[in-house]
């Protein structure tokens, strides 16, 4: 398994449904300074799809992706 990255800051989305997820992570990635990771937290399903596309969309790296029950968690490097 690899190496869960250190993170900068925590988003807890956790019992939101979509869109309040994204949006949340919209506006809590611009508190993380450039190269700093964030990690969220969340339980909707339609995450595992959005949380990739924000990703790629605005220039921010999925580092890990992982589902432990019901929970999804991701750990996201801040792009510029």
């Amino acid at each position: 398994m690899a190496e869960t990255p250190n993170q900068d800051a925590e988003l807890d989305a956790r019992g939101l449904m979509c869109p309040e997820p994204v949006m949340m992570l919209h506006n809590r990635i611009a508190d993380v300074p450039v190269g700093g990771v964030l990690r969220m937290l969340a339980t909707d399903p339609s995450t595992t799809r959005d949380i990739p596309r924000f990703c790629q969309f605005l220039s921010h790296e999925l580092l890990r992706q992982e589902q432990t029950g019901d929970e999804y968690h991701f750990w996201i490097r801040r792009g510029a």
